[in-house]
């Protein structure tokens, strides 16, 4: 075989190759969710009815969004949740604002008893945002907020 045919068969390989590779390149860009907006609100039990804890946030995904979970904790427990701690945590309700968006809210009954024991002071939530095509956004402190007695 000739250099020259074979020059001419690598440079069609090298070429092959490198519109592959851009292909693979442009199917593999999916994006990972983002979570913004969130905000959390704690409302202590009165006399009749009971106290909650209500987390909202605006989940958003190319492929659209399976799921939101969502862990409350204070912070002076010095915990530090992770993600597969959070795969576990109960989940919010979401429903769809457009294709990509879905406004996701997580509501917790506080009793007066539980109220009580609860920790005073700063709270954080944490998040794990799953989307439809499987990726996945953990914020470790996706919002704050105050328990007081």
């Amino acid at each position: 075989m000739s250099k020259r045919i074979l020059f001419s068969s690598l440079i069609g390989a090298v070429a092959l190759g490198g519109v592959a590779a851009g292909g693979l390149a442009l199917a593999s860009t999916s994006t990972e969710p983002t979570l913004e907006h969130g905000s959390a609100r704690y409302a202590a039990p009165s006399d009749g009815s009971a106290g909650s804890l209500t987390f909202t946030a605006d989940v958003s995904d190319d492929s659209g969004i399976r799921d939101l979970k969502v862990l409350a904790w204070p912070a002076s427990s010095k915990l530090d949740p992770t993600e597969a701690e959070l795969r576990s945590a109960e989940s919010a309700k979401c429903r769809s604002t457009s294709d990509e968006t879905t406004r996701c809210t997580y509501t917790l009954k506080v009793t007066k008893r539980e109220a009580a024991e609860l920790a005073k002071g700063t709270w954080y939530v944490s998040a794990l945002a799953t989307a439809k095509d499987g990726d996945t956004t953990f914020v470790p402190r996706a919002a704050t907020f105050d328990v007081t007695h």
